[in-house]
């Protein structure tokens, strides 16, 4: 009897560890739903949904938090919350049904950008610090590979299987026409500024493609710097140096300037943390990626850009103009951007998500806006080690870029994973792999 008591007991004890692993794995937020964000995003592009496929995903994120329970936020997320109240108020400055459903969209858009938020914070046994710098490097992948498909086949087309259902009246539309049409590249031959064609896939603008690029490259380098797989690091080099190619036939001047800001924030960050050395490997890539700037002559190209547009002073009277018809009902706005009163000019509270805000949730709305993200910077900027360096830059560079990037919700979802992962560290009983933080 004692011996069958014995025999017993392990099998017991199997059981119990077999239902605490499985009540772990419930408790657990799997990853998938974030990977396929950001490592399927081409085929969501393809198919014609982009950024829109990210709606019915952020939902399975909720459902699991809900099934899960016991979410977290961290302190200073209240500012977020608080702009996403003011933006949900500005509905009384819409007065037409079309503007209604752009606001619906865009207010969708930033519930995704919130719950991508929340599910990275709380997800720190599945998402972690590797996997996010996983998935940024398959998304540098991916914009490598349009970026090039851009420069091979500028004038390339193709009709996404998304125009088979979509009614034809609703095909006027000019976002659900560039969703139904896709192309490798920019290119508008009647459009207020005269470019040629220039590498735009997997979205919709080159801007947009600059902004995804200058927030990913400072993580990829610092997963470079972090992993010791040698293989892993060949790929990376080879990636990074492929990526120089498309980025300087961009002609993007908004790049340009968020990484250059990065690569200022970094080499500062570096000499006062005493690591002379690291810093002196940065300044020494980036005199190489100057190197094949001058090779492209992007200087000259940027000069002839300059000369045959009128965009830097045509933002600039928008801007203002921005500015001025805000100030009609600056505590609200007009919930969404309207028509400019220059000719041909874009619509007002466009060319720049800080200037929407503005325009479309008044000053408050703005103030709440920049308040966020400069907490959320401010608050992580002791952050150590390579990887949470590069991952403080990325709040440092659409800090720079949303005052003349359109930053939602592309920009917006990197930030916010950047900020959950920097915020998680600070977070008791919850640390960065050692590759990624150090104590030095």
């Amino acid at each position: 009897m004692g011996a069958s008591a014995r025999q017993a007991a392990p099998s017991c004890v199997d059981s119990s560890s077999t239902l605490v692993d499985r009540v772990d794995r419930l408790k657990s937020l799997p990853a998938w739903p974030f990977t396929m964000m950001l490592g399927a995003f081409p085929l969501w592009w393809a198919l014609g949904f982009g950024e829109i496929a990210w709606i019915p995903l952020a939902m399975i994120m909720v459902g699991y938090m809900v099934a899960r329970g016991g979410i977290e936020a961290p302190r200073g997320f209240g500012i977020w919350l608080l702009f996403l109240v003011w933006v949900l108020l500005s509905v009384i400055g819409i007065d037409t049904g079309g503007r209604l459903i752009g606001f619906v969209y865009r207010l969708l858009l930033y519930l995704v950008v919130t719950v991508v938020f929340l599910y990275v914070y709380n997800a720190r046994e599945s998402i972690t610090h590797e996997l996010v710098a996983r998935n940024f490097s398959l998304l540098l992948l991916w914009v490598v590979f349009g970026g090039f498909a851009g420069i091979i086949f500028p004038l390339f087309s193709f009709r996404t299987p998304l125009g088979l259902v979509v009614p034809h009246p609703l095909q006027s539309n000019e976002l659900v026409r560039e969703m139904i049409v896709r192309r490798l590249t920019q290119y508008n031959p009647e459009s207020w500024v005269q470019v040629s064609p220039r590498p735009s896939a997997p979205f919709l603008y080159t801007n947009g493609w600059g902004n995804v690029y200058s927030m990913i490259l400072p993580v990829v380098v610092g997963y470079f710097v972090g992993t010791r797989r040698h293989r892993l690091r060949i790929c990376l080099v080879v990636l990074v140096a492929l990526s120089l190619v498309p980025a300087a036939v961009s002609l993007n001047r908004g790049m340009f300037l968020g990484l250059g800001v990065a690569v200022s924030y970094i080499s500062v960050a570096l000499l006062f943390r005493g690591r002379a050395k690291a810093m002196f490997a940065l300044l020494l890539s980036t005199c190489l990626v100057l190197g094949v700037a001058f090779a492209f002559d992007v200087q000259t190209l940027l000069e002839s850009r300059l000369a045959s547009g009128s965009s830097t002073q045509d933002r600039a009277n928008l801007y203002r103009e921005t500015f001025e018809r805000t100030m009609e009902s600056p505590i609200f706005g007009f919930g969404a951007p309207r028509p400019s009163e220059t000719p041909g000019a874009p619509s007002v509270g466009t060319q720049g998500h800080v200037w929407s805000v503005m325009f479309s949730q008044g000053l408050p709305g703005v103030a709440l806006f920049l308040g966020w993200l400069s907490w959320s910077f401010v608050a992580t900027i002791r952050n150590r080690g390579p990887g949470l360096l590069m991952l403080s830059a990325v709040l440092l560079v659409i800090l720079v870029e949303c005052f003349y990037y359109g930053v939602l919700p592309d920009g917006l979802i990197l930030s916010m994973t950047a900020a959950a992962l920097l915020l998680r560290v600070r977070r008791p009983g919850d640390v960065a792999p050692p590759q990624l933080v150090t104590t030095a």
